[in-house]
């Protein structure tokens, strides 16, 4: 048994990372077909695709589950066709002992997906925003402990506190001259963006000459800058870019500050919930299997899967969007799709026997 447990899980886990492939590069081909809408300045073809490299990471991880789904339906299906699954019952293998190799693959599965979502996905997403965003706005950005630095020509922007999109706290503006001296310093302790310029608030600029340095306080001022909050927004901590380890701490940060967590803790407990739900998906797939006629062909269980992938995906987007808007428990609005899914399919392969 254990070597009819190893093919099933050996097969399952190369159609569904095959599946998964198969998938990102449909994916990324509609998202190339976008980004060259957006072609200018430095954002080229080069750009372009290492963009989409940089943003591969992510979108396998959220692909696992329906990779998972596609693949085990097309791989089942294939050994249903061939009659080795009718091979493997003859022999002694209970439908249990196959769905248990199918969840042994899922394991494997389970376990690239979750170091991929954990430890690649949220930087090298984050590294994708910036490179796009400083591409097209022809600035150089960068994040470091002193805040976020952005270059503008002669003029070097120093950010500390980023309150919302578009508001920015605690600002310092260098302006150097054409002999890269500096010529003038500005602090401001907040920034709003209008959707042209920027309005800088309590303002307190030190002009630089060779001998003397001159001070001065404004209570506004107009700043002109292609500094834009497209850029800014590679900076905000962005849930989805976040690992759950990353989420948790924020989370934390969130409720000791007496600040709105909620969209936070969706984005954990949907973190831990993604693991689950290939296991999930896999267990669906199997019946679906077992109980189709042999005849059915590859192109028809492929639609059965997409459909109830893409199904199931829009319903779990929208019960989260439901969840944010009424303030339901984010434990619930990240489980409960899931778990509805995992009782139908259990219900069925309940009646397997």
């Amino acid at each position: 048994m254990r070597v009819l447990n190893a093919y099933i899980a050996r097969e399952v886990l190369k159609g569904s990372l095959l599946a998964a492939l198969v998938l990102l590069a449909l994916l990324d081909f509609f998202t190339f077909t976008d980004e060259m809408r957006d072609m200018e300045g430095d954002y080229g073809l080069a750009k372009i695709f290492e963009y989409l490299a940089l943003g591969s990471p992510r979108d396998f991880y959220e692909l696992m589950p329906s990779a998972a789904l596609l693949g085990s339906l097309v791989t089942l299906g294939t050994l249903g066709n061939n009659r080795e699954l009718v091979a493997m019952q003859a022999a002694g293998a209970s439908k249990f002992r196959i769905i248990w190799g199918v969840l042994r693959a899922g394991l494997i599965l389970v376990l690239i997906s979750s170091v991929i979502g954990e430890y690649v996905a949220p930087a090298s997403e984050r590294a994708a925003q910036m490179l796009k965003a400083t591409a097209l706005k022809q600035q150089i950005a960068s994040s470091t402990k002193y805040g976020f630095w952005v270059r503008d020509g002669n003029i070097y922007i120093n950010i500390r506190q980023i309150q919302e999109r578009g508001v920015l706290g605690d600002i310092s503006i260098f302006e150097l001259d054409e002999n890269r001296r500096l010529k003038l310093v500005t602090h401001a302790e907040k920034a709003v963006y209008d959707g042209e310029r920027w309005d800088l608030d309590n303002l307190k600029l030190s002009h630089v000459d060779n001998d003397r340095v001159v001070a001065e306080a404004k209570a506004k001022a107009d700043w002109s800058s292609i500094l834009a909050p497209d850029l800014l927004n590679v900076f905000v901590v962005k849930p989805e870019n976040l690992s759950a380890y990353e989420l948790a701490k924020y989370m934390t940060y969130l409720r000791d500050n007496a600040q709105k967590s909620l969209p936070v803790e969706l984005a954990f407990w949907r973190r831990i919930v993604n693991p689950f739900l290939t296991l999930v998906m896999l267990l669906v797939a199997t019946p679906f299997v077992l109980t189709l006629r042999r005849e059915t062909s590859l192109g028809q269980r492929i639609i059965v899967g997409v459909t109830f992938g893409l199904g199931f995906y829009v319903f779990d987007q929208i019960f989260g969007h439901f969840g944010l808007v009424y303030e339901m428990n984010p434990i619930l609005a990240a489980a409960l799709p899931t778990l509805l899914v995992f009782l139908a399919a259990s219900s069925v392969i309940a009646r397997l026997r």
